[in-house]
């Protein structure tokens, strides 16, 4: 296949096919079988823009630290404190100035949208990093390739969504990106944090979706169990946050009654959902998913910068 993603923007995970995703897929897994050398040439000569107008951790870093360890450069902002969106600049000179400067943009902003307008602005690759609700695709991404490694499939599997499905932005996108493959998804809330409806439309025609209050009522069933954090940041009220806040909890008591084999995940940051006993049981895969984060966002970067990253990765 010749390389989709080439000077390819990545706002939403829908934009992307199942045999895109498998090229990628494939990227990633050569870039990390490489030494610290070879894979220090892939990306020589490279900048990545970082503009991040919301708080980040592992999305931040887990983009700088891809570009650098395939021998780019990265340059931009933590916080929109550190630019001159603080004397009021609006966005679109923002990012029309700093395209000026890099090769790729990858932007994080609360507003909804942020990432497609954006697009219509430059002319270079925007990566969506999150935007408001709305989605998260190289998360997404990251989380197939997790499940693909661990479990070496994706069609068949019992999937459980778990937590916040109403503000958790992870949770559309990977929705979106499970629809390309044929496992069955469990999405397990409380009433208040239901999946928003539209989300599912034109999904549940094409896999099995059902939702539940409980997941002790079909733990026994899963294969994977996604969690999520209540998202307090996102509530209009924060006294609807008060009601739900540790609703649900994932420990070893439950997964003792599930399938043995049966992985969790979690896009972190965790903060109280998943009990800390469970860091230490071979079901814990979100350490996992940091490391392979970092793998995959240097596959898509080397294949969005360059024309055909395989002559690159075995010249």
């Amino acid at each position: 296949m010749t390389n989709p993603f080439f000077n390819r923007d990545i706002i939403s995970i829908k934009d992307f096919s199942r045999p895109e995703l498998k090229y990628l897929f494939s990227i990633a897994d050569k870039v990390d079988s490489l030494d610290y050398e070879r894979k220090k040439e892939l990306g020589r000569g490279k900048i990545l823009g970082l503009l991040f107008f919301e708080p980040s951790t592992r999305t931040r870093l887990s983009f700088e630290a891809a570009m650098l360890s395939i021998g780019g450069n990265v340059l931009g902002f933590a916080h929109p404190s550190m630019s001159s969106v603080e004397k009021g600049e609006n966005l679109a000179d923002t990012i029309r100035t700093i395209e000026s400067y890099v090769d790729a943009i990858v932007l994080r902003h609360p507003m909804e949208g942020a990432s497609r307008f954006a697009t219509e602005v430059i002319a270079k690759p925007v990566i969506n990093a999150g935007s408001g609700t709305e989605e998260h695709p190289t998360q997404a991404m990251i989380d197939l390739y997790t499940i693909m490694k661990v479990k070496g499939r994706i069609d068949g599997l019992n999937i459980a969504i778990f937590g916040d499905l109403k503000y958790g932005r992870t949770v559309y996108s990977l929705i979106y990106g499970l629809s390309k493959y044929r496992p069955r998804i469990f999405l397990v809330s409380p009433p208040q944090l239901k999946v928003k409806r539209e989300a599912l439309f034109g999904i549940d025609d094409k896999i099995k979706v059902s939702e539940h209050k409980d997941i002790t009522e079909i733990i026994e069933e899963l294969d994977v169990i996604y969690v999520t954090r209540i998202q307090k940041e996102r509530f209009p009220d924060p006294h609807e946050y008060e009601k739900v806040k540790g609703s649900y909890i994932i420990d070893s008591e439950l997964l003792k009654s599930g399938k043995d084999e049966c992985i969790v995940m979690h896009p972190l940051p965790k903060v109280g959902e998943i009990a800390p006993e469970v860091d230490n049981m071979p079901n814990a895969k979100y350490f996992l998913q940091v490391y392979l984060g970092k793998v995959l966002r240097s596959g898509i970067l080397i294949s969005v910068l360059n024309p055909d990253p395989y002559s690159l990765i075995d010249s």
